[in-house]
């Protein structure tokens, strides 16, 4: 069963990139530097929306040591995320992917 599994997720990701194969699970990821670093692998390089970008950042990657990176509550996310972001993000895509974060931190 586990080959089978592996031979499709290899497959989809060659042939269609499928951020399903990615392993994305909630736990402990690779760390990064900063949020942008980690946005720009998310959004940039692997084509998540942003707001799945922050929200995988947030919850699944140290980033400058700390996890999960984005703060406790809601004002507190919007605001390190909008200071860490480039201003290629909007303040709606901010709000909406903090509160996606806190739901699933």
């Amino acid at each position: 069963m586990r080959i089978a599994r592996l031979f499709v997720c290899v497959t989809a990701l060659a042939i269609f990139a499928l951020p399903a194969c990615h392993g994305h699970d909630h736990g402990e990821g690779e760390p990064f530097d900063t949020l942008q670093a980690c946005f720009d692998d998310h959004h940039t390089v692997e084509k998540f929306s942003v707001n799945d970008a922050i929200v995988i950042c947030c919850v699944e990657h140290p980033i400058a040591g700390v996890h999960p990176s984005c703060k406790d509550t809601q004002a507190d996310c919007v605001t390190h995320v909008r200071a860490q972001l480039s201003a290629a993000t909007t303040d709606a895509e901010i709000q909406t992917a903090c509160t996606d974060y806190l739901a699933k931190k």
